[in-house]
């Protein structure tokens, strides 16, 4: 067997190892900078599926658009689950390999096997209070979503009614975090300290193995309260639905929830906020002035998906797949951004139509898709929403190709949004002005999920936001 590789080269790959394709590192300089540049090349090189190399560790990326809709949507065929990875099994993954701390957390998104089909089941069931909008639980969310905002905010006007700030560590980051401590039934600030290691686990720096350990364990704690005395939340709703998970199995779900809303909906606001402000992407700025948030976010997401690589799957059986015959144990990781940039997907979105398409892989495709995908929209469409109403003026303190950019081999978000602002007029430094609530939820239920001012004031999350305060233009 013969494989079309680019410019008309040919390999040949019969019983061709992974491992011996030599595979050129992903997670290089240029990836961070240009990864859209990496995807041409390598889809140049190798056409829809390439060889890579993961930080020492070879797998497969996809890289077209209907490939990746074709391992998606066959569970069967392209299984999630550790224990179909053929190198791990025969020892071959190195014991300190940087991606091992993460995968190693056995949840719903990693999980395979048997046992996946009743978890997700449960999953569903404990977040269908929060995702259905009308439900108490809903309408409850969206007001602590709401009063979050607001308070973030306040906070940033307290260095004026006019000044510079950074939209992605003093909004778009803590925002979602917030959230989830309310959805994981945190008394109070309790959990600020959890969402402090939660985003030094996210960021994967030198103490990410040290804060997920806390991290763990204070879920697990968590985990302990809530099966001794249940609540109106997502572990009491989840043990509910799912009785036999034990307190280390839910204080894996639970960090899964921690992931799942935070720093994909915190890159997804950021990213919103770019393209309508910088007045890129043609019709999104008339989208968002037309109240199509929503809409505005698929087309963001288009461009620019918060989440660029989905976890790994496994060939089942040996698979031709693009160029290449996948062998049975092979890794394979999905690129959600390769995929948009694919001339087959690409060149069918009109970027100044407002005609709404939801064909994107933001949030995964077939029966894996993203369980909280409502919930994560909600929240993301709720805080670019507040932010708007809350700003009369918000302008780009640098040039849109100057902002930095971090990547990981999961995500792409900004370092820092830094901006110059102006508040609503008529609304005095450090308060909110008097816009109308939103109808949905009760107007006491914003003020009944904020915890005590005093004991938000000495949580570790709010020192570090109160430093991040700039005043002046």
């Amino acid at each position: 067997m013969e494989s079309q590789l680019g410019e008309g080269a040919s390999v040949g790959v019969e019983g061709t190892r992974l491992e011996e394709l030599a595979p050129e590192p992903l997670l290089t300089r240029d990836y961070e900078t240009r990864p859209s540049l990496v995807y041409e090349r390598l889809r140049q090189q190798h056409g829809p599926v390439a060889p890579v190399d993961l930080l020492g560790v070879p797998a497969w990326l996809v890289l077209g658009y209907r490939e990746a809709l074709q391992v998606l949507q066959d569970d069967g065929g392209w299984p999630k689950g550790l224990e179909n990875w053929r190198a791990r099994t025969d020892g071959e993954v190195p014991a300190d390999w940087p991606l091992g701390p993460s995968l190693e957390v056995n949840h719903v998104l990693i999980q395979g096997g048997p046992g996946y089909g009743s978890l997700r089941t449960a999953w569903d069931a404990a977040l269908k209070p929060f995702q259905d909008p009308g439900r108490p639980q809903a309408k409850r969310l969206k007001a602590a979503v709401t009063a979050y905002a607001d308070e973030l905010i306040t906070l940033v006007g307290q260095g004026g009614g006019t000044g510079v700030a950074d939209l992605s560590a003093q909004f778009s980051r803590p925002l979602p975090l917030m959230v989830a401590s309310h959805l994981l039934g945190f008394p109070g600030s309790q959990g600020d300290d959890a969402l402090m290691d939660m985003w030094r686990v996210l960021d994967a720096g030198p103490d990410a193995e040290p804060a997920l350990e806390r991290l763990l364990a204070t879920l697990a704690e968590l985990a302990a309260v809530k099966l001794e005395k249940p609540g109106d939340d997502f572990p009491s709703h989840l043990l509910a639905a799912y009785p036999g998970l034990s307190l280390d199995e839910l204080a894996r779900e639970l960090f899964m929830l921690l992931g799942m809303v935070s720093d994909h909906v915190g890159i997804l606001m950021s990213n919103t906020v770019v393209e309508v402000i910088s007045g890129d992407g043609g019709g999104v700025r008339a989208s968002l002035s037309a109240g199509m948030i929503r809409e505005t976010m698929n087309r963001v997401v288009m461009r620019k998906p918060p989440l660029v690589n989905f976890v790994p799957r496994f060939a089942a059986e040996d698979t031709p797949l693009g160029n290449y015959t996948i062998r049975a144990g092979d890794p394979v990781w999905v690129s959600a951004a390769a995929a948009h940039a694919d001339p087959l997907f690409a060149d069918h979105v009109a970027s100044g139509s407002t005609i709404s398409t939801r064909a994107h892989l933001s949030w995964g495709a077939g029966p894996r898709q993203c369980p909280a995908r409502e919930l994560a929209s909600t929240v993301a469409a709720v805080g670019v929403g507040r932010l708007f109403e809350r700003f009369s003026d918000l302008e780009l303190a640098l040039p849109a190709d100057q902002l930095p950019w971090r990547s990981s081999p999961f995500m792409r978000g900004l370092r820092s949004l830094p901006v110059r602002y102006e508040l609503v007029p008529g609304t005095a430094p450090g308060q909110a002005p008097a816009l109308p609530p939103a109808p949905e939820p009760e107007p006491e239920a914003a003020e009944a999920v904020l915890p005590d001012r005093s004991a938000r004031q000495r949580s570790s999350l709010w020192r570090y936001l109160t430093g991040l305060i700039r005043g002046g233009r």
